[in-house]
């Protein structure tokens, strides 16, 4: 092993956060130390990470255990008195390579996340080894929907400039890289901090009119109430944005959706569906869904297992409600939590069937496949798929779909 283990939860802009991290001088040799980057979008999320820092313990009783990302930023003290940790590093702070110079020892270093007002400065160089990377546009979140602590975690929404993201995504091309997904945590709030009021559409077109190797740009989620018109121009007009969208709907109920103070309704996610579709045939849909949030009826829940098809989502991120104690939610009346899996699971059984639906579409058809590692990769459309012979990562290879098993699609390559 060399360098230090990190151990990440949560959402890609963790996962992208990570390899920052992992790249800094200061860990680079440094294999007495595990960062356990945590995530707070649900209890479950916590208690993950808290029996995953036990049992790196037991098993290397002389590493350094540092603790950071969300959970760590919202409760300091509370994962600081862990016995097994050692130390607990903000979400700013973590960026920094000082924060893990040798010899730091401040049990808790962490800030008040809600005074940072740029995003990181630098970004990483691309993941080892991978076709894909993650580039980090915005951070935090102006918004405070009912049921979400993350703000507290992430601070008010910031921007990356233009100019440096352009760089950044050419560092990511030299490295190999075929596909950059943009992500932060409310990407389609991007912009308003920086001069000129640039939109998130505005972005990706000069990312792609700057870097044309660039061969696939793909967004990691977005909010239905903030797409602008330059993103619709380029849903209709560029090949090189992946005909895939991922939403950040969360409930298919009017009601439910007014209590998590969300900012669209059920009309909203249809229609913007429909003029995606409109205006690129074929596109596919992922979706954020919460299933029993406080008050959610048989009916209420209805209204969201039914806009699964309504709407045409196939790629679904269900979680069953999970109470975060500080936010207005937790205080309203709770639906049972046996009911709440229950719900979840029969959300994730429609979400399988569609992708059974989407995938068996795709048989005899030509997809495009990204390879990513032993013999897999996924179309433009997100779909996973299997090739039938080795090919090289990094590679963009036609192939012909020919069976769907279970969330695969395999294919023969031309």
């Amino acid at each position: 092993m060399s360098g230090p283990e990190i151990v990440t939860f949560g959402c890609r802009l963790n996962a992208y956060e990570s390899e920052v991290i992992r790249g800094h001088a200061t860990l680079s040799e440094r294999e007495d130390v595990i960062v356990v980057n945590t995530c707070a979008v649900t209890t479950e999320a916590e208690r993950q990470a808290r029996q995953a820092i036990r049992k790196l313990r037991r098993e290397r009783p002389e590493a350094e255990i540092v603790v950071t990302g969300c959970a760590a930023q919202i409760a300091p003290d509370a994962w600081a008195a862990m016995p097994e940790v050692s130390r607990v590093v903000g979400n700013r702070e973590k960026l920094e390579p000082a924060a893990f110079l040798l010899g730091r020892n401040e049990p808790i270093l962490v800030d008040d996340i809600m005074q940072v007002q740029e995003t990181a400065g630098h970004l990483i160089e691309g993941f080892d080894g991978r076709a894909r990377a993650f580039l980090q546009v915005q951070n935090g979140c102006d918004h405070r929907c009912t049921f979400c602590i993350i703000p507290f975690g992430r601070g008010n929404s910031r921007s990356a400039p233009i100019g440096q993201v352009v760089d950044e995504a050419r560092k990511l091309i030299r490295q190999g890289v075929k596909e950059i997904v943009l992500t932060g945590v409310d990407i389609t709030s991007y912009g308003p901090d920086l001069p000129g009021r640039p939109t998130l559409g505005q972005l990706c077109r000069r990312l792609l009119a700057s870097v044309p190797e660039l061969e696939r740009l793909r967004l990691s989620s977005i909010d239905p109430a903030e797409v602008d018109e330059d993103l619709w121009r380029l849903i209709a007009e560029e090949p090189r944005l992946m005909p895939h969208l991922h939403l950040s709907v969360q409930a298919g109920d009017d009601m439910i959706l007014k209590r998590m103070k969300r900012r669209h309704d059920r009309n909203d996610v249809i229609r913007l569906t429909e003029r995606a579709r409109d205006l690129r045939p074929g596109i596919v849909f992922g979706a954020d869904l919460i299933a029993g949030f406080p008050t959610e009826t048989d009916d209420m829940f209805r209204n969201t297992l039914d806009l699964i098809a309504d709407a045409g989502l196939t790629w679904l991120h269900v979680f069953p409600y999970s109470e975060r104690p500080g936010t207005p939610a937790a205080k309203m009346p709770a639906v049972d939590k046996g009911l709440r899996k229950e719900r979840a699971a029969t959300l994730r059984e429609a979400g399988n069937r569609s992708v059974f639906a989407h995938l068996s579409n795709q048989i005899g058809n030509s997809v495009e496949v990204l390879v990513e590692r032993d013999r897999r990769g996924h179309s433009a459309h997100f779909a996973a798929v299997r090739l039938d012979r080795d090919a090289e990562p990094g590679a963009l290879i036609s192939a012909r779909g020919v069976a769907v098993e279970g969330d695969t699609l395999v294919a023969e390559a031309a």
